[in-house]
């Protein structure tokens, strides 16, 4: 690990000025970045600490009903906090392990956009807002691709959205020595349609699958998906599973959640 300076400000004006600082980068709970410098991967002058902003953390209901969630909030406080959306809550409960829950953040992880995290899902698949110190963006819009995000240099996410869903239900095929999903499919049902988001599968990182989401808006049952399938042409292959079984997991992993939901 190389030597660096760390910031701990205590709101986002303070960690915005702070990250203007030449190579300085922002620090959620770490479960990403605290690897990448100690295999010196990384090499930035500053950390800056997002943990200590009060503004950042906690659960809420908003306005119109949604769920907000602040963006240095643990994982063990969305599946502690966030009742009135019970599948997101299962979801952070099962994410890592319980040293993993209490560290990791939201934001952080919806930052890094690891292809095989779990929040990434549930934000694209539950039409979440991502809202950060200068902007909202919508879900859609968000996910640019394997841990590229729509995010500026020093933006930062202050909170996400999600709208409560009529059902929404999370599978994830664990791949067990990360907990990270091999695959990971989330089904929500709203008033005008069904979103289905997958995550660990693809080599462009989550994505929405579009002809699930058709089929299940027009009859949500798990036997409105037989016959559908996804090409492993483009998926992820590697030593835990080729492309095909990981397009042959995305639509057994799609009938159990909207099952289960």
């Amino acid at each position: 690990m190389y030597n660096f300076d760390f910031e701990k400000p205590e709101s986002v004006a303070d960690a915005i000025a702070a990250l203007q600082g030449e190579e300085a980068q922002a620090l959620g709970g770490g479960q990403t970045l605290i690897p990448t410098l100690k295999q010196r991967l990384a090499s930035p002058s500053t950390l800056v600490s997002l943990k200590g902003i009060a503004e950042m953390q906690g659960v809420c209901m908003g306005d119109d009903g949604s769920v907000c969630i602040g963006g240095a909030t643990n994982h063990a406080t969305v599946a502690a906090e966030a009742g009135a959306y019970p599948a997101l809550a299962d979801t952070a409960a099962h994410i890592g392990d319980p040293a993993v829950r209490n560290r990791g953040t939201i934001g952080g992880s919806l930052a890094n956009n690891d292809p095989s995290a779990c929040y990434p899902a549930a934000a694209l698949g539950s039409g979440a807002t991502i809202v950060t110190n200068a902007r909202q963006i919508a879900a859609d819009d968000y996910f640019q691709g394997m841990f590229t995000t729509a995010l500026d240099e020093g933006e930062i996410i202050t909170e996400v959205r999600f709208p409560v869903p009529e059902k929404a239900n999370y599978q994830k095929f664990v791949q067990p020595a990360s907990r990270f999903a091999l695959v990971g499919v989330y089904v929500a049902k709203y008033a005008d349609g069904v979103r289905v988001a997958i995550t660990g599968a693809s080599n462009d990182g989550v994505f929405r699958w579009a002809e699930a989401e058709a089929a299940l808006s027009a009859n949500f049952s798990a036997s409105a998906l037989d016959g559908l399938s996804l090409s492993g042409d483009d998926m992820i292959s590697d030593l835990h599973g080729t492309g095909e079984y990981r397009a042959h997991l995305c639509a057994v992993m799609t009938k159990r959640a909207v099952a289960a939901a």
